[in-house]
């Protein structure tokens, strides 16, 4: 019975270390859930804490502006009295006041005009053209009379006409006779024997104009007729 109750007696204290661990476990565990609720709820108040900004502070009151002081009116001395004259001076009074005379306008006197210089003096003339020209003169006069005369006409040949005709006429620029005409005449057979004459055989020097080119001219001269 010893043993048994020393059996008993094992298996209670092993019960009751169990059931203590038990008790333990839940209050660890009730600790451990207490402590998480109160530190959540400790955040929760941390994070929603409302900052109150103070209030402004009061204005002061302006200060009163400063009183100003009146100063006494300064004295005023009496007028000195007027002396009233018994009978003033007669006052002249002018009825019309002629206007003052305007002042002197002087003008001053014109200034002199301005010295105009004199024109310059003409560009000298040109120095005058050499005069070239000169009239038509016979060249070789005796030989070109000659011919005419040798060229006898026939039939105041053959008549024995003899006589001096005047002639007249134009020379070319290269000294020949152009135009020639009868200004004395002496027999129409002679007449037209000297003009042909002095077309075919008469030469001249060319008349010059005054620069000196040539340029036509006029003769006069006779032509005799005569038999041997």
């Amino acid at each position: 019975m010893a043993y048994a109750d020393q059996e008993m007696s094992g298996s209670r204290i092993a019960a009751i270390i169990i059931v203590a661990l038990i008790h333990v476990g839940i209050g660890y565990l009730l600790v451990t859930g207490l402590a998480y609720s109160a530190f959540k709820e400790a955040v929760e108040r941390v994070t929603t804490v409302d900052i109150e900004e103070p209030p402004p502070p009061e204005e002061e009151p302006p200060p009163p502006p400063p009183e100003e002081v009146v100063s006494p009116p300064p004295p005023v001395a009496p007028p000195p009295p007027i002396r009233i004259a018994p009978n003033p001076p007669p006052v002249q009074v002018q009825p019309n006041i002629p206007p003052p005379a305007p002042p002197a306008r002087i003008v001053p006197p014109p200034a002199p005009p301005a010295a105009v210089a004199p024109p310059p003096p003409p560009p000298p003339p040109p120095p005058p053209a050499v005069d070239r020209s000169r009239a038509a003169a016979p060249d070789g006069q005796a030989r070109w009379a000659r011919r005419i005369q040798e060229n006898y006409p026939s039939r105041a040949l053959r008549r024995e006409i003899q006589g001096t005709v005047g002639v007249a006429g134009t020379v070319g620029p290269d000294g020949r006779v152009t135009s020639c005409r009868v200004t004395r005449p002496a027999d129409p057979e002679l007449d037209a024997a000297a003009c042909d004459g002095m077309t075919r055989f008469a030469r001249y020097t060319p008349a010059l104009d005054r620069a000196g080119n040539p340029t036509s001219g006029t003769f006069s001269t006779s032509i005799v007729y005569q038999l041997n």
